[in-house]
């Protein structure tokens, strides 16, 4: 086919339909969405349709640029009052618990590269470069999954997931890195990477932290008559951010994240626009992401590295990433065993580790594409296994709460700079025992009822409607929390 502005927009539209209609399809059969999609790009790549894309560089380069939105969007939605009790062992988690997966699973594979019958042999230093891609736990794949399921947990559960997700590629970056260097120039001091990992995280830590309060005070001070521009500007910032921290030498992926909490946290005008614009975006990126990962893998040479990676991936599931979560851990004794035993479950791999994957390959380390296939290979291993079954273990472990409820029946919301809050409710027999008319009912001071919805129809009500078992009432009261 020849390559024109036509063909591309032709093949990226039926690839980008295509992929959304398969989810659908597989959302049936539990199947996590982001799965579809990096499986969908393998179908339409050099062993299917035959759609030829084999640059490890604009992959690389579109990852950054998916995972800074992915990051920041996650941080905006990401509420303190949530993460602050479990803090402290997800940091843990985020940098102890990558550092200790990579040495495990890095030690096991060192070991099986000795079975000629496995069709590996990697040396020490490169099997803990593999190991280093896959070790922390993919944010694109846990923010998906917990989200799009509406998932609640107990024992505060999802936002130390999110939070260990959201803040544990830095370190793997780093470590990356750092064994790329080894790899490839034979020697790195203690020192230097231990003063390569501080500068990364406090320099990438306080940029985002500064700029995001920075974002925070330049939005609420920002006067455009067009309020759909306030989402763009905070798209813009995504990459100010990371670009800046890179400068500055310090670790954007954690930046993004960490300015994304910032601003969430604090009150900014026309929040509720730009996470709404985000949230498609993210979905965007997450998709696009995926696709291209699928396409940039020669699906044939999976069948060379599928007994390694089997036995690697079924160590990283039930060995690695279990081990680490309990000695992370142990420290924290009000978590319940069961509590350990989903958070060692939830160690998903997705486009995080390829992403990382394509690092050794520019760098021509020996052996890259040996370790970008076995990455490959553990990541479909995982979505499948771990993300398929990620809501049945959290029910099996019994650590389920209901569904969350997002806003109300009525599609009403309230802009966060006004300091109240909208609740429905449904009315039964029992609360018209004194009558049926709003000014019988025992309604808080405080409170106001603004609509009456009763089928489809909607009623503005006053005092004297007169109301039936089955209303739902929209209510706004006072922020009792402020």
């Amino acid at each position: 086919m020849i390559v024109t502005t036509g063909n591309i927009l032709l093949i990226g539209s039926v690839l980008l339909i295509a992929s959304i209609i398969l989810s659908k399809a597989g959302a049936r059969f539990g199947i996590p969405t982001l799965l579809v999609f990096l499986i969908a790009g393998m179908l339409f790549g050099t062993d299917g349709l035959g759609l030829q894309f084999n640059s490890a560089e604009d992959a690389q380069f579109l990852g950054v640029i998916a995972l800074s939105v992915i990051l920041f969007s996650g941080g905006l939605d990401t509420r303190f009052s949530d993460i602050k009790p479990i803090l402290t062992p997800g940091i843990v988690l985020s940098t102890l618990g990558v550092v200790l997966t990579t040495l495990f699973a890095g030690l096991f594979i060192s070991w099986i590269s000795g079975f000629e019958w496995l069709n590996i042999t990697l040396p020490l230093t490169t099997s803990l470069l593999l190991a280093a891609t896959m070790s922390s736990t993919d944010s694109a794949s846990v923010f998906n999954i917990l989200r799009s399921q509406r998932m609640s947990l107990k024992y505060n559960l999802r936002p130390m997931l999110e939070l260990e997700s959201g803040s544990n590629d830095p370190m793997a970056y780093m470590l990356t890195l750092v064994l790329i260097q080894v790899v490839g120039a034979g020697a790195v001091t203690a020192s230097e990477v231990f003063t390569m990992l501080f500068v990364q995280f406090v320099i990438g830590g306080s940029v985002g932290f500064l700029l995001g309060r920075g974002a925070v005070l330049f939005i609420n001070k920002l006067q455009l008559s067009n309020t759909s521009l306030y989402p763009i500007i905070a798209f813009g910032l995504i990459f100010l951010v990371y670009s800046l921290t890179d400068v500055c030498h310090g670790n954007g992926f954690l930046a993004v994240y960490i300015a994304g909490i910032v601003m969430g946290n604090s009150r900014m005008g026309f929040k509720r626009e730009i996470t709404t614009f985000l949230d498609g975006i993210t979905w965007l990126c997450q998709i696009v992401l995926f696709l291209i990962l699928g396409l940039l893998v020669n699906p044939h040479e999976l069948v060379s590295v599928a007994l390694a990676g089997t036995l690697i991936g079924v160590f990283m599931i039930l060995i690695a990433r279990p081990v680490s979560v309990w000695l992370c851990l142990l420290p924290f004794r009000k978590m319940s065993n069961r509590a350990r035993m989903f958070v060692s479950w939830v160690g998903l791999r997705g486009a995080v580790p390829i992403i990382f994957a394509t690092y050794p390959v520019v760098a021509e380390i020996p052996g890259s594409n040996q370790i970008f296939n076995i990455v490959f290979f553990i990541t479909l291993l995982s979505l499948m296994f771990q993300g398929m079954t990620i809501a049945k273990m959290a029910k099996l472990l019994h650590l389920d709460l209901p569904q969350e409820k997002e806003g109300n029946e009525f599609g009403v919301e309230l802009p966060d700079e006004i300091d109240s809050q909208l609740e429905d409710k449904t009315l039964t027999a029992e609360m018209l025992v004194n009558g049926n008319r709003l000014a019988d009912m025992d309604i808080p001071k405080g409170t106001l009822v603004m609509l009456v919805k009763r089928g489809n129809e909607f009623i503005i009500p006053n005092g004297q409607v007169e109301l039936h078992v089955g209303d739902k009432l929209l209510y706004i009261s006072e922020n009792r929390n402020s």
